[in-house]
This record gives C-alpha cells, structure tokens and sequence, in this order.
C-alpha cells in the first residue's frame, strides 16, 4: 500500500480523518447528555479506556517517563485540561463558537514558544496575533455587556482549551528524545486526572443510565479517541508543521456544516465574522511557519 502514495500524502489523509471526527465530535457528545452521561463522566471513561491501551503499548518504556519527570507532568496537566475544557465547552455551548474560539491556539504558540522555546517573534507574527484578537473581540461582543469578554462558562472553557494546546504542543516539542507513544499515554493519563478531580468536585454521583450507555462510551476511547489522536502524531510526524495546521483547520467547516445539518444551529452575522477572521489568523500563522 504504501507504493500506492507517498509517504506525505498518506500524512494528509490521517490528518483529514482526525480533523473531521473532532469536527463530528460535538454530536455523540451531544446524545451522551441526552442519555443522561455528561461530557466530563464520557470523557473520564473514553480517556481511560485510551489510557490502558497506552500503558499497555509503553510498558517496557518506563525510563522515559522517568527522564523529565516534571516536564511530563506539565504536559499532562495541559493536555488534560485542554481536552476536558474542550469537550465540556462542545457539550454545553456552540459548537461552531467552541471550535472556532479554540483555534485562537496557533496564535498562543507563537508567544510560548518565544518565551519557553526561545524563539523570535517576528513582525509578521505580532501583526498576525493582533488580528486573531480583533477577531476574537468582534466574535464575543455583545452589546448589553459592553467589552466583549466571553458570554458564557462554555466560551471560557473554549479559550483556556485553545491556551493550554498550545502549551502542551510546546512543552512535547521541548522533549524531542522522547517517543510519541510515551507523551501521547502521559497526555491521556492527564485527562483521567483533570477529569477525577472535575467529578469529585461538581459532578460525584455516578450517572443512572443504561448499561449500553457505558458500553458506547468505551467504544468511544478504544476507537474515535485512539484512532484520532494516533493520527494526528502520525501526521505531524511526517509533514511541516505549517501544512498539518493548515489541513487541521478543516475541523471548522466540518464542524460547521455538522451543526447546520444535524441540528440548524445557526451563529449572527457578527460571530461568522469574527470567527473567519480567526481561522485566517491561524492559517496565516501557519503558513508563516514555512518560512522559518
């Protein structure tokens, strides 16, 4: 098979697969609640059930989780928070508004990078982050609030998961002697712990719902979360990272087009605005990459 197309090309189809299941991913959530599971309960089985599958995979790895013991810990804080702040904000507001306040992530990097990674902000990149703001702003106004500060707890949880992606991919890409499988199971270790400490402390009773309901939810970590975030390293393994931003940003129309088709969501005028100035941000920043 891999005679069939080269090496990048088989990168851009994982790409594609995972940006358009996370751009689906708002729906099962959404039957989930419906079911009587909240996104945190769905999130604490599907993250666990990945999580054994990494533990298994990277059990004759133990010396590497023991080589940045800090810094591993950091990424799983991150990384746990930005996926558990993310599909709470997907269950609970906007799907199209989540998506898009969460890619403001591209613009975060740039400054993390600069102040952990070292690396130059250049002109370019300023201009271009001050455009993903004005975007932002024009996005979150609401004119019986006045300054545009987010409208609800499902628009902060969607900016602090945009902030905290970016960190975690900063802080994986400090640790360049440490193998994918090992920060991939630490990332989903993380999500257990966010999640755990989320449910002892608003949402501790156990969900009376059928059995079948926690039999999808594992069908969902074993398969969608394992399948999709394997993809997403295969991809970016082989690929720059300006191209897998840029083919990463089809979540937002899948997300888009999912909504309006599956349950006629709409967004004003002034949020499409705002949110296309967003996505242009970011695939400006990422385009920017190509020439660093």
């Amino acid at each position: 098979m891999s005679r069939l197309l080269p090496t990048y090309r088989w990168a851009d189809l994982a790409l594609i697969y995972s940006a358009t299941l996370w751009g689906l991913f708002w729906y099962p959530l959404r039957l989930f609640e419906q079911a009587g599971m909240s996104a945190v309960w769905v999130t604490f089985v599907a993250f666990s059930c990945a999580s054994l599958v990494g533990v298994i995979y990277t059990r004759r790895r133990l010396s590497e989780y023991r080589q940045y013991p800090a810094t591993l810990v950091l990424i799983a804080l991150t990384a746990g928070w930005c996926n558990v702040a993310f599909l709470v904000a997907l269950a609970e507001g906007n799907a199209i508004r989540v998506v898009l306040l969460f890619y403001l992530s591209p613009v975060w990097a740039v400054i993390l990078g600069h102040f952990i990674l070292k690396e130059k902000i250049t002109l370019q990149a300023l201009l271009i982050f001050c455009l993903a703001f004005m975007g932002a702003m024009i996005m979150l106004w609401d004119a019986e609030i006045g300054f545009p500060w987010p409208q609800n707890h499902a628009d902060w949880l969607a900016l602090s998961s945009g902030f905290t992606f970016a960190l975690s991919n900063v802080l994986i890409r400090s640790l360049q002697d440490i193998s994918i499988p090992v920060k991939t199971t630490v990332s989903w270790l993380g999500c257990i712990t966010i999640t755990g400490i989320w449910i002892l402390l608003f949402d501790a009773s156990i969900p009376d719902i059928d059995h079948s309901v926690w039999y999808y939810s594992v069908i969902l970590g074993l398969f969608a979360i394992v399948s999709m975030t394997l993809s997403v390293q295969y991809g970016i393994t082989h690929m720059p990272v300006y191209r897998s931003a840029i083919i990463l940003l089809i979540e937002i129309p899948v997300t888009a087009i999912s909504v309006y088709w599956l349950v006629g969501a709409t967004m004003t005028s002034l949020e499409w605005v705002g949110g296309g100035i967003v996505a242009i941000s970011a695939w400006l920043i990422a385009r920017s990459e190509k020439k660093t």
